[in-house]
């Protein structure tokens, strides 16, 4: 059983860097590089969306050479990747606050998002200056600025990734087992698989493990076992 939704906290760009003495920025080229191959491993295996932590909310803390130079990786990236992924059928989409990103970056996204809206093959979110309480403020925000009755139908359906189904496995890379403020309403029942991997030299091998681990798992969202394999078989049966 493959996933239809796979989230992934790419970890472990700096210490790939570091550990091969280069900047920490290196590092995130090569990463950028993983992901281009993560893209095409989906689509090869008919994962439907894709979703991944590219920078948090509070990335901003970390040094100002590192920061800049994501944000040139990403002018870089969006000029250079585009085309490719409109030829592949994957549509994407920039989640996160856009206060603080400038008005080039913001327009970059928009554009993208537009020549690419009309593929199918593999939605791609690209959650930027995201944080998972920062996704529950505004959509309770939402919410209560027209008077409604905040629930959390109506605050799933205001949150940034309410285009997409919750997703169905979270991967996280880099060794730590923790989720980093990320997809923290959306994560209420995804599998999880922690890599010790480094991001950069993720690859087929690694994310065939997690799709193995997923696999082997019962998902029983509050049910039994023997509801979770009756309702199989009716399905089958249907």
């Amino acid at each position: 059983m493959t996933p239809h939704h796979i989230a992934i906290v790419m970890d472990g760009n700096g210490r790939w860097a570091n550990k091969r003495f280069l900047p920490r920025v290196a590092g995130h080229r090569q990463g950028l590089e993983a992901l281009r191959r993560c893209i095409r491993l989906c689509l090869d295996r008919g994962v439907g969306v894709l979703t991944v932590f590219a920078f948090s909310s509070e990335n901003w803390a970390r040094p100002a050479d590192e920061v800049s130079g994501l944000m040139e990786l990403l002018a870089g990236a969006l000029a250079r990747e585009v085309p490719s992924l409109k030829t592949n059928g994957v549509q994407l989409h920039f989640v996160g606050d856009r206060r603080g990103l400038s008005d080039k970056v913001c327009q970059g996204f928009d554009q993208a998002q537009r020549e690419t809206t009309q593929n199918r093959d593999l939605v791609l979110n690209i959650c930027f200056n995201y944080g998972g309480r920062w996704d529950i403020a505004q959509a309770a925000a939402r919410v209560a600025g027209r008077g409604d009755e905040i629930t959390p139908e109506r605050l799933s359906e205001n949150l940034a990734l309410a285009h997409v189904a919750d997703p169905d496995l979270l991967i996280r890379t880099g060794g730590e087992l923790r989720i980093s403020n990320f997809l923290l309403w959306q994560l209420a029942y995804t599998e999880m698989h922690f890599s010790d991997v480094l991001w950069p030299d993720f690859d087929a091998v690694h994310l065939d493990e997690a799709l193995a681990a997923f696999a082997a798992r019962e998902r029983r969202f509050g049910k039994t076992s023997a509801q979770v394999a009756q309702d199989a078989r009716h399905t089958a049966a249907a």
